[in-house]
């Protein structure tokens, strides 16, 4: 009897608990707490500060704090008026993870990089739950952004919020919805692309759920953190395979003599069955990259091989390998030696319009062209210099030349297509061009495909 009453107890708990975060939430009184400002979780913080919700934005980096408390932007595609718009409604940055345990919703973007030996980085997750559950609450609702493979949510991050000796489902709330911001597209913003939410009971998804509910146009519910977290990895999966099999076809057919572009812009004129993909020198960015490296490593676990995807990230991967290669043969047409030749890589963000440089293929061009022997710089109008990365420290410092300086090289590597930079004046004045965009679709000696 005795546990009985208990077991109501605890029910009837719950629901006070979530009716009251469910009415702060409605009627914007919750405050939301953002760990991790960068691509994601600043354009998030402002979302939530646009629909009257005071937000308080946690991250380690304090330029970036700083940055945030003086009304200025670090991220081009963001404007400081907007961050300015929403400093005056209430948005704050901090340093202090002790702060916590003023918010009522705790949201996780951190990133979710891999190791050396490709294998999923969950330390920033991890430092961040055991950030977390030092100020964790009862009643607050802590929702993980970060990309990451299924079941993460519940047996990584839970037990370590659990850690304090409140319970996720019962004394707080614990929800996975991935992010899917697309930095610079003009056509998607995070209000309005669709968000999917999964929590790790009914009770946790529906509240994120609500919550999600007032600052984008749709919400997309799903029974489990696992159904979210694998929607993810598919998402970004489903890209890195389609781009790898237009990076073979791009190297099957230059071998043949065909324009890549041409057969992709033929074929995309099909009104049904077929979705425009391009290649590249390589994937680039927080996500595809990455992503289908953490379901491989995951399949594991349950003596699954995933043979098809593990072939797309080697294609991928090698990329640069082949667009160096290209290079060289075509330098070495012109009786110019690798070592000691002048490199100039044209586009340093990892896509065009944009300064997130993160795992952008040109760093390994360059550490390729460097370890030949080369002398190799870079042009980026939206990247300045470089800053001290894990994998190309020694770049570090680093910074963009001028355009103009384009003639003096003995290559130029074109790697990212920004519309920014004066594509018909480097035609005219560069000695060689290695294009791995399709920038220049006309026949020109000087100009070669890779």
């Amino acid at each position: 009897m005795a546990t009985v009453w208990r077991t109501s107890i605890k029910v009837a708990v719950l629901k006070m608990m979530t009716l009251e975060l469910t009415t702060k939430i409605r009627n914007r009184k919750a405050i939301i707490g953002i760990i991790g400002l960068g691509y994601v979780g600043l354009p998030l913080a402002l979302e939530f500060a646009r629909k009257g919700f005071r937000v308080v934005g946690f991250d380690v980096d304090e330029k970036k704090v700083q940055s945030i408390n003086s009304s200025k932007s670090y991220i081009h595609h963001i404007s400081s008026g907007s961050i300015a718009s929403a400093v005056d409604v209430g948005f704050s940055g901090t340093t202090d993870f002790g702060r916590i345990s003023e918010v009522d919703v705790v949201i996780i973007c951190v990133p979710t990089p891999l190791t050396q030996h490709r294998e999923p980085d969950l330390s920033f997750i991890i430092e961040t739950g055991h950030s977390i559950s030092r100020g964790l609450k009862a009643g607050q609702l802590v929702v993980l952004e970060s990309t990451t493979y299924p079941g993460t949510t519940r047996d990584v991050l839970r037990p370590i919020l659990e850690s304090g000796g409140l319970k996720a489902g019962q004394d707080f709330y614990l929800a996975f919805s991935p992010e899917r911001e697309d930095p610079s597209n003009p056509s998607f913003t995070t209000a309005t692309i669709p968000k999917v939410v999964g929590g790790l009971t009914p009770t946790c998804g529906e509240l994120a759920n609500s919550l999600y509910e007032t600052i984008v146009v749709r919400t997309v519910p799903v029974s489990t953190c696992e159904v979210a977290e694998a929607a993810k990895i598919l998402e970004n999966t489903f890209r890195a395979v389609n781009i790898a099999m237009v990076n073979e076809l791009k190297m099957v057919f230059t071998r043949m003599g065909i324009d890549i572009w041409e057969v992709i812009d033929a074929a995309a004129t099909k009104p049904f069955g077929f979705m425009k993909f391009t290649p590249g020198p390589g994937l680039g960015g927080h996500c595809i990259p990455i992503d289908p490296f953490y379901l491989t490593w995951k399949a594991q676990e349950f003596d699954t091989p995933v043979r098809f995807i593990e072939m797309a990230g080697e294609i991928n991967t090698q990329m640069p390998y082949w667009v160096c290669q290209r290079t060289l043969e075509s330098m070495s047409r012109r009786g110019i030696a690798i070592k000691g030749a002048r490199i100039l890589v044209v586009g340093l963000a990892y896509k065009k319009n944009v300064d997130d440089d993160r795992e952008s293929p040109a760093y390994k061009l360059m550490s390729i062209f460097s370890d030949y022997g080369a002398e190799v710089d870079y042009h980026d109008p939206f990247v300045p210099s470089i800053r001290l990365t894990r994998h190309y420290p020694s770049f570090a410092g680093k910074c963009s030349v001028p355009i103009a300086n384009a003639p003096q090289y003995d290559a130029v590597v074109i790697c990212t297509n920004h519309d920014a930079i004066d594509w018909e004046s480097l035609k005219s004045n560069a000695k060689l061009i290695i294009d791995t965009r399709g920038v220049y679709r006309d026949s020109n000696a000087n100009i070669v495909p890779a």
